[in-house]
């Protein structure tokens, strides 16, 4: 038993390694289809250009997301706003990386849209060698789990686990012929390519619930006199727009002026002639809540970015202590809804549909419930509509950080058909979402399966 078990000798180069423990010498995980190699074969240190920072100029900073995702900008800043006053100016058609944190495949190529960014000294720009790697397939391989794992066990570092330069050239990849690299990512881009005609069929379909929307209200919005022609500002100023004073916030007629109110078939009334709880709950009771005093309690914390602008989606379902969360919180009841006050533009909203009586989320947020005989899914997809952008476009306070305060959010204008009317466009856009879920479901697995298809061509 014993002959049979080191029946078979592996040799190793030490000379060729970065590691000398056993763990990694015995790792069989790799296993190519392809020739390796290490990726010094193909990358070299790129001739970057540095670039003094000036504080009234803007610069678009150069980020890039984990697990081939690629890069992206990162903010837009003015030169005073950065703390590092020399930055490298970005060569298109590079590799671009992180030296502090490089696992998980958060390497991305600077295809020429973003040649003009910039990136700080944290980060590196290399040279590829396009004779023998095609940019999609490099790409595709910084998408595989598989391989990053590999490679992030030669990880050094403890918060921020980065390759030194010499072990990341140490690397190895699987390199077929450039002919074969352009048929694995063709085959990978057929799939891509039906997932996103499904996306954009499911987007299509969003817009036409918006029209469907308007059109079923009437609403006629207040249009821009400098956009339009002569006929159609005529047409548009046929009809007249009564107020009911006794209903207002405020009576100054340059209120009333700006292109902020809708018209339509039905009644409008102030958004807070819908709410029948702001900021309280059913008892009268305040909503904000110091989770600190909680600091064992498990909460769903709900942040800004927790919410997907435009959608009612929540993107995340953060799970935290009390004592983890720092900043002031507001308590998110059955049947409540939230509304992003800060960056409004950005239109978040959640309407909370769960019994958890444990969710919190973020004081940026209004959080209110409405009167009974309004149906919920019809004010849900009222506010999420262009008749509420419309309104609340000219009223940001703030040039940084722009908010809608209280008074700007009571005096939305909601158009309220008669309850019969709305749950028949309820019903009519339930419909139309259930489609775009269906939609969006097979892309997403239309995308899952073309990365499965290319790992599987990689590896034996």
């Amino acid at each position: 038993m014993l002959k049979a078990e080191y029946k078979y000798l592996k040799f190793v180069r030490f000379k060729k390694i970065e590691r000398w423990d056993l763990k990694s010498l015995c790792d069989e995980s790799k296993s190519f289809r392809y020739p390796a190699i290490v990726l010094g074969k193909i990358l070299s240190k790129a001739d970057i250009t540095w670039t003094n920072i000036e504080d009234d100029k803007q610069y678009p900073i150069l980020g890039v997301h984990a697990q081939g995702e690629g890069v992206y900008i990162n903010k837009i800043v003015h030169g005073k706003e950065l703390t590092m006053k020399r930055y490298q100016k970005s060569k298109a058609n590079t590799l671009f990386y992180c030296k502090v944190r490089t696992v998980k495949g958060q390497w991305g190529i600077v295809y020429p849209q973003y040649a003009d960014s910039y990136g700080s000294s944290n980060m590196q720009y290399l040279d590829i060698d396009y004779k023998q790697i095609i940019p999609e397939y490099f790409l595709n391989l910084l998408k595989l789990k598989r391989l990053t794992d590999i490679w992030d066990k030669n990880a050094i570092g403890a918060d921020g686990r980065h390759f030194p330069l010499k072990t990341l050239l140490h690397l190895e990849i699987p390199l077929p012929t450039v002919s074969e690299q352009q048929s694995l990512v063709n085959a990978y881009n057929a799939k891509i390519q039906k997932a996103a005609k499904m996306e954009q069929q499911a987007e299509q379909i969003e817009q036409d619930i918006e029209d469907y929307l308007l059109t079923e209200l009437g609403i006629r919005q207040n249009l821009n006199t400098a956009n339009i022609g002569k006929d159609e500002l005529k047409k548009d100023c046929k009809y007249l727009k009564f107020i009911k004073f006794k209903d207002s916030e405020r009576w100054d007629v340059s209120y009333y002026s700006q292109t902020k109110g809708v018209m339509g078939k039905y009644n409008t009334v102030f958004m807070n002639k819908c709410i029948e709880n702001f900021m309280q709950d059913e008892k009268g009771c305040s909503l904000r809540i110091e989770t600190s005093k909680l600091p064992e309690k498990d909460f769903q914390y709900i942040g800004m970015e927790s919410v997907e602008k435009g959608t009612g989606l929540l993107v995340e379902n953060k799970k935290v202590k009390g004592k983890e969360i720092k900043s002031q919180t507001v308590r998110v009841p059955y049947h409540y809804f939230l509304y992003g006050k800060l960056r409004p533009y950005l239109n978040k909203y959640w309407f909370n549909e769960n019994h958890n009586d444990n969710i919190v989320c973020s004081s940026e947020f209004f959080v209110f419930s409405i009167k009974h005989d309004i149906n919920d899914y019809y004010f849900k997809y009222y506010l999420s509509s262009a008749a509420v952008q419309q309104q609340i476009s000219n009223a940001f306070q703030g040039a940084r950080m722009p908010r809608i305060n209280e008074r700007t959010f009571n005096t939305i204008q909601v158009l309220l058909p008669p309850i019969s009317i709305q749950n028949a466009i309820v019903e009519h856009i339930n419909k139309q979402k259930s489609q775009i879920k269906e939609l969006r479901q097979k892309a997403a697995n239309l995308r899952k399966e073309a990365l499965e298809k290319f790992e599987k061509e990689i590896f034996e």
